[in-house]
């Protein structure tokens, strides 16, 4: 599982410290050199920048998060399918596949649920994919011992799907944009706060009011961008979808 490099709340607080910090020295800067008339031109420019780069990442965090809870879905489906088509073989080999499959689920929440990057996560990633080896064997041996090719074709194709949307989910917690956009986005905004404190400078002071305002905002709105970007790590999850995995776990009783 993919963590951020720098600790979101971190980045946050630097990202506020850093706006005031900011505004502030653009108001010393303009009180020193004086406002120049071009400069709310200017301020504009770079405000559009910031609005337009700030939009395009959070319609892509929004995007990707939205993708990650539809892979969920995906997943149970397909183990749902793989599961009912186990009734296809013979008796004999339903039970222990049936068992392998309640065990398989388990081992998938445990991925996802376990801290990302940590050493039970990677555990349960790589019991999962013993698992899946062992699913595959017990079930390809059973279906053509069956002698019915319809039965190896549905049971395989089943599986197939059910294996591969865990490397999709894998890509996907691993889909991020490049590490240059954070920075872009940090910079960007603290040229900004440095030309808006700059034409504050036609006034007697500061108006802290509005500043902090905007500062809180802007530092909110990015913050919100990133922990959409880590759904398993912040305040915005997706952990509310493994809810389908565990009812699915939980219909999967022994026959």
């Amino acid at each position: 599982m993919s963590q951020p490099l720098v600790d979101p709340w971190l980045y946050s607080i630097a990202l506020l410290l850093g706006l005031l910090i900011c505004v502030q020295a653009g108001f010393v800067l303009g009180r020193r050199y004086g406002v120049k008339g071009d400069a709310n031109t200017l301020s504009g420019a770079v405000f559009g920048l910031l609005g337009l780069l700030l939009a395009f990442s959070f319609s892509g965090a929004a995007g990707r998060f939205e993708h990650r809870r539809e892979l969920i879905t995906q997943e149970v489906n397909a183990i749902g399918t793989a599961y009912l088509r186990i009734d296809l073989l013979p008796p004999a080999a339903q039970l222990p596949l049936r068992e392998a499959m309640r065990r398989y689920v388990q081992q998938r929440l445990d991925t996802y649920q376990a801290t990302p990057g940590s050493a039970a996560a990677a555990k349960a990633w790589v019991d999962s994919m013993a698992t899946q080896q062992q699913i595959w064997t017990q079930a390809t041996t059973a279906a053509q011992a069956s002698g019915n090719t319809a039965t190896l074709s549905l049971m395989a194709s089943a599986l197939n799907e059910m294996f591969d949307i865990t490397t999709t989910r894998l890509a996907a917690t691993r889909d991020h944009p490049p590490a240059v956009i954070d920075l872009m986005l940090f910079l960007l905004a603290l040229m900004s706060a440095l030309l808006a404190g700059y034409g504050m400078a036609e006034g007697e002071r500061v108006p802290w009011l509005q500043v902090m305002v905007f500062a809180v905002a802007l530092t909110v709105t990015v913050f919100v961008i990133r922990d959409l970007e880590y759904p398993r790590q912040g305040l915005v999850r997706v952990d509310a979808a493994d809810q389908l995995l565990i009812e699915t776990l939980q219909g999967m009783t022994p026959r």
